[in-house]
C-alpha cells in the first residue's frame, strides 16, 4: 500500500520536486526513450499526488481543475516507478488522484490523454475512449473520460 500525499505546488519541498522530476524523466524520458520538454510550465497550476513506499516515490501524478488543461478535470505525469509495477500502484495513484478531483474540485467528469497501450488499465478505472488515436512526442495517446 502507498503512502499518499496530495500537494499544490508552492507546498513540495525542495526534495519532493526534485523525486518527482527525477522519476518522471527516469520513465517518460530514458525508459521511454522519448525527447520531450517535460518541464511544461503547468506544474505550478497543478495538484500533484505523490505515492510513497518506504520513504521512497515510487508513483506520481499531477491532477487539474477544470479549464487549466482540458475543458473537463484532468489527471497526467501518470508514473510508476518500473520495479515497483508489480503491485499494481498505478490503480493506488490513479484512486488516489480521482478522489483528490472529486474532494478538491467537486468534480466526477475527467478526462486523460492517455498513451494507447495502457486503454485496458485505464478501462479498468471506468475510463471510456473518446475520439481517434493521435501521435504525442512519436507515442501513440487517446483521449479517455470518465464520468
Amino acid at each position: 500500500m502507498l503512502d499518499i500525499k496530495t500537494k499544490y505546488f508552492e507546498a513540495l519541498t525542495t526534495k519532493e520536486l526534485y523525486d518527482l522530476l527525477q522519476l518522471r524523466s527516469e520513465v517518460f524520458v530514458v525508459e521511454q526513450d522519448c525527447v520531450y520538454q517535460d518541464v511544461d510550465g503547468k506544474d505550478q497550476k497543478a495538484l500533484h499526488i505523490l505515492g510513497y513506499k518506504k520513504d521512497q516515490l515510487v508513483a506520481y501524478t499531477r491532477v487539474f481543475k477544470p479549464g487549466d488543461y482540458f475543458k473537463e478535470a484532468s489527471i497526467g505525469r501518470v508514473v510508476v516507478k518500473e520495479e515497483e509495477r508489480q503491485y499494481k500502484f498505478g490503480y493506488d495513484i490513479m484512486n488516489a488522484s480521482i478522489d483528490a478531483i472529486k474532494n478538491n474540485y467537486k468534480e466526477s467528469i475527467i478526462r486523460i490523454s492517455a498513451q494507447t497501450y495502457l486503454k485496458r488499465f485505464y478501462n479498468n478505472l471506468d475510463f471510456i475512449e473518446v475520439g481517434e488515436e493521435y501521435l504525442e512526442d512519436g507515442i501513440s495517446h487517446i483521449n479517455m473520460v470518465k464520468s
